[in-house]
């Protein structure tokens, strides 16, 4: 698939609605806490939203000159920064469109008569090695590397073929022509380079790139399958928690990801609330692991949710690989890899939904997937909650804010006021009533660029971008 620059730009806005709002204007407080604010807001918006609008991943890239996001129509597009915003003083963080491209379609399984989403889960970048990118997608059964690359120069005076393609006859050739390059408008082809497919049974719910940048593992519910970018056919299964008896299941694999420095070292997160460590050094099949992290319950907060609400969500090592965070449905916490017996952080991100535990169960609330991620130095945290509200920790000064996603406030130069939650008795002026929480306004997605404090957040079809300027 080929497109112009601005054919994708105008395409991608139209399906997507995908909103972009870069704050590039904030400021401390007198009590030195960051406040942000919107500068711009580009993409059309829609009220009518489609299923198959729906953003569900977001990713940077290495450098954090890209962005990636993928939907539920199994649609990619990426965001490059602009040069003139990355360049300039003070610098700011502002993305456009640069390519989109239909990464999965929808599929039939006929053996086991079940439909297979187009939905992208996951999105992962590899390192950049030379003028093109490439990337990993997935959806529920099927892992694709995309390279992405342009072209601005094209070749003119060819010998055996008209400048349309067909071939010429040799009996009119007369004469040996040299071609010429000229200049041309920027074109960005997204080309399948390598499918991985057919080695899964059940939903795949993770991808992490090794950082020997030659192998990847791929997670499902119950296996986790390791795999060598050159090689589609053949994969190598490292985890296997699949019990003989299936009536005998009692957790699933949630989360998976590497190590970042170590190539030999993964994790992965259960849903019983469980974090194992293995070394593929010690065995070639690691169902034993070398590390447990594991929390022990609080007696006093049993009740019936317990196991659901304990269950991990999200796992992600820290850029450093020393710490990890882990998201459950309440909390994100702080583990030290050298500590196993209890995390040594632990953030409340909702805690006044404990109450309502009952009716979230009953619309399926309850079992939502929530995402984290860390800055670039590991210093922060953020990680998503409902009424489009997107939580921030800072663990050197363990402050928190609590902002809130919104088309509504979207206007140059709003700051973003912190919000609270208001449980009970008299609400005060800006606050807002834990009764009045829109759940259908979520946010599951977020990422943090590598080096910047420029975040990425995914609400529905829209996709908000802030930047924290000191």
């Amino acid at each position: 698939m080929v497109k112009s620059a601005a054919m994708i730009r105008q395409s991608s806005l139209t399906k997507l609605g995908v909103m972009i709002n870069t704050a590039v204007n904030s400021k401390r407080n007198s009590n030195g806490e960051i406040q942000w604010c919107f500068s711009q807001v580009k993409g059309t918006l829609d009220d009518d939203v489609t299923e198959a609008d729906i953003i569900s991943c977001v990713e940077f890239n290495h450098d954090g000159d890209l962005l990636a996001t993928g939907d539920k129509g199994g649609r990619v597009v990426i965001f490059q920064r602009d040069p003139i915003s990355k360049n300039c003083i003070p610098r700011r963080g502002e993305y456009n469109v640069y390519s989109t491209f239909q990464s999965h379609e929808p599929e039939f399984d006929y053996l086991k008569s079940l439909e297979i989403e187009e939905k992208i889960n996951k999105i992962r970048w590899l390192k950049r090695k030379n003028q093109a990118h490439f990337l990993l997608s997935t959806n529920d059964k099927t892992i694709k590397l995309w390279k992405v690359s342009e072209r601005d120069k094209r070749v003119e005076g060819y010998n055996t073929k008209e400048e349309n393609g067909q071939l010429r006859d040799p009996s009119y050739v007369t004469a040996l022509r040299v071609p010429v390059i000229k200049p041309m408008e920027l074109m960005v082809e997204a080309s399948p380079r390598r499918i991985f497919a057919n080695a899964h049974t059940y939903h795949i719910n993770s991808i992490s790139v090794n950082s020997d940048q030659e192998t990847y593992l791929s997670a499902d519910d119950l296996r986790i399958n390791l795999w060598h970018l050159e090689i589609t056919d053949q994969s190598f299964n490292i985890v296997d928690i699949k019990p003989t008896n299936m009536e005998e299941l009692t957790e699933v694999i949630t989360a998976a990801e590497f190590h970042p420095v170590e190539c030999n070292l993964f994790v992965y997160s259960s849903s019983k609330g469980t974090i194992r460590l293995c070394d593929m050094r010690a065995a070639a099949l690691c169902d034993r692991h070398s590390k447990l992290f594991e929390e022990p319950e609080d007696p006093t907060n049993r009740s019936f949710f317990s196991e659901i609400i304990s269950s991990i969500s999200d796992v992600k090592l820290s850029n450093s690989g020393r710490y990890m965070i882990s998201r459950d449905y309440l909390s994100v916490k702080v583990w030290d890899l050298h500590m196993e017996t209890k995390p040594i952080e632990s953030y409340p991100v909702h805690e006044y939904l404990r109450s309502k535990l009952c009716s979230l169960y009953e619309n399926d609330c309850i079992f939502d997937k929530f995402e984290c991620c860390w800055n670039g130095s590991d210093s922060a945290i953020m990680t998503g909650s409902y009424n489009n509200f997107f939580r921030m920790f800072d663990r050197t000064t363990k402050r928190d804010a609590t902002l809130e996603a919104s088309r509504d406030i979207a206007k140059p130069k709003t700051i973003l006021k912190p919000r609270k939650v208001c449980t009970g008795g008299k609400r005060k002026k800006d606050e807002i009533s834990v009764d009045c929480l829109d759940f259908n306004k979520k946010i599951l997605h977020t990422a943090w660029h590598p080096t910047e404090n420029i975040i990425a957040v995914a609400a529905t079809n829209n996709l908000f971008l802030f930047q924290d300027k000191f």
